[in-house]
């Protein structure tokens, strides 16, 4: 692999707690599969504090699984990968953030904490995952108050030669309201462009987790809707392509299906689909859980050739998700990489006795 590819992947700590085939801990990992490894997620305090969530998980302490030195120690067998920690997350919402945000000592606070917490441990690095900006009990001021609070990370990260990247909205309609794109992202040594849940129940119609193209179909803000949309609306802000990391679900969306006869792509869909046995979620499904209903032979699977993806139906029920054919396929990702200058690099790992799949982002190569 050149050294100028960077190939980024989140560990997502909880799947620990999943049962039988879906978990997942630090174990399973390939420490030679990606280039950076982020451990998801730690959390902020009002005073500005690094907050732990699990500790349980994360540390030795009383019994403890010791998440975080497991994870390091991942280096040992690869010295070359970088290993990263994620701050934030979608449950962690917005107002803490926020407050942290607007005020010029906090924000200094902060980031010394950011600089002691990741040195502790022995990360390499910390992912900013804000959720999101000026959104979720956020106010008015994030957007520039974002960029404060990156630029004060950037200052005491460069003095420890440390990684600082964040992971962001993707689409354009969230994206504006929650970044001064350009001034971010110079911020930051990367972008993890969160290029998926484009689509889900909360539409109340069936679509796409990560469509890669717009449909025919669609009104014209549906069409910004996808991974080529989300994608150009970032570089038209000033994000150059060379620290974008185009982010990669493997899990898909899922619907109830209004009609089981009615199943198409934007069919009426009035609830989530039913949980997986694993990541135990209404209206989403592990790539592990699809690939075994898929196995089981009472789902049909279907393709968009226009937004190249694929789906699966099953009586009523429906899931929109991402696979490698999407990705790989010679012509799609030639007209993709030759629009954006992006590299698509992605890497599938399948474990076939459990249905693991374990993938990366995409990103550019800027030789």
């Amino acid at each position: 692999m050149s050294s100028n590819h960077r190939i980024v992947c989140y560990y997502g700590s909880w799947s620990v707690y999943r049962p039988d085939a879906g978990k997942f801990d630090v174990s399973f990992i390939d420490p030679h599969l990606c280039t950076h490894l982020v451990y998801t997620f730690v959390g902020i305090q009002e005073d500005g504090e690094v907050h732990i969530l699990d500790p349980w998980n994360d540390l030795p302490d009383n019994g403890g699984k010791d998440g975080f030195r497991k994870f390091n120690d991942l280096k040992k067998n690869n010295p070359a990968l970088k290993t990263m920690v994620a701050i934030g997350g979608w449950n962690e919402g917005s107002s803490k953030y926020s407050h942290v945000a607007k005020s010029e000592a906090l924000r200094e606070k902060f980031a010394d904490n950011a600089v002691a917490f990741v040195k502790k441990y022995g990360f390499d690095g910390f992912d900013m995952d804000w959720e999101y900006p000026c959104q979720r009990g956020g106010c008015s001021d994030d957007k520039k108050n974002f960029v404060l609070l990156l630029r004060a990370l950037r200052r005491r990260f460069d003095q420890e030669n440390l990684i600082l990247s964040a992971a962001v909205a993707s689409a354009e309609f969230s994206a504006e309201k929650s970044y001064e794109i350009e001034q971010v992202v110079k911020e930051l040594d990367f972008v993890n462009v969160m290029c998926y849940d484009l689509h889900g129940a909360w539409d109340k119609k069936t679509g796409i987790n990560a469509p890669l193209y717009a449909g025919s179909w669609e009104n014209e803000s549906e069409k910004k809707l996808n991974v080529d949309a989300c994608i150009d609306y970032w570089l038209s802000q000033g994000a150059p392509a060379a620290k974008i990391n185009l982010g990669v679900p493997f899990y898909g969306r899922g619907f109830t299906l209004a009609d089981s006869r009615v199943n198409g792509i934007g069919a009426t869909a009035w609830s989530p689909s039913n949980a997986g046995p694993y990541t135990r979620e209404a209206g989403m499904l592990g790539y592990n859980e699809i690939l075994e209903k898929l196995k089981s032979g009472d789902w049909s699977v279907h393709r968009s050739d226009e937004q190249r993806v694929p789906y699966a139906v099953s009586g009523n029920q429906w899931v929109g998700y991402d696979d490698e054919q999407e990705y790989l396929c010679e012509k799609c990702a030639k007209r993709f990489e030759n629009k954006h200058s992006l590299l698509l690099h992605i890497r599938v790992v399948r474990n076939v006795n459990e249905g693991q799949k374990r993938a990366t982002n995409a990103r550019r190569n800027d030789d």
